[in-house]
């Protein structure tokens, strides 16, 4: 059976630490964080077992942390991010993750700003 599959997490709301201006890093911002992790999770599937999946709460915490990590770039935030999913689940195959900044300090009328990376795990191609 060919399938792809995948674990999120939708619209996790965050208040952090992150930014380049001085005011951003004393009184911090809220942040939106959405994951999509591609990962096989067909023995859970079959087993109806945690042990055959992603604990996605797990996905929260460690994402989570390092939205604790003050950091000057949300670039920088989802780098680490990515770094650690792999590190700690080597057998996800794909990351997409976007991070917004809710309000962003340039005076603009809008629902946010941020990043969003695709990062693709060359071990498990």
């Amino acid at each position: 059976m060919l399938f792809r599959s995948k674990i999120y997490l939708k619209n996790v709301r965050f208040h952090a630490y992150h930014g380049v201006l001085p005011q951003e890093t004393l009184v911090g911002n809220d942040y939106v964080v959405n994951l999509d992790v591609s990962y096989d999770f067909s023995r859970a599937m079959e087993t109806d077992e945690l042990a055959g999946t992603l604990n996605y709460a797990e996905l929260y915490e460690l994402v989570k942390q390092e939205m604790e990590i003050p950091s000057k770039l949300l670039e920088h935030v989802a780098g680490r991010i990515g770094k650690r999913l792999f590190a700690e689940y080597p057998t996800i195959q794909k990351i997409q993750l976007a991070i917004t900044k809710v309000n962003p300090p340039f005076g603009a009328d809008c629902d946010g700003a941020g990043v969003e990376v695709v990062l693709t795990n060359d071990k498990t191609l």
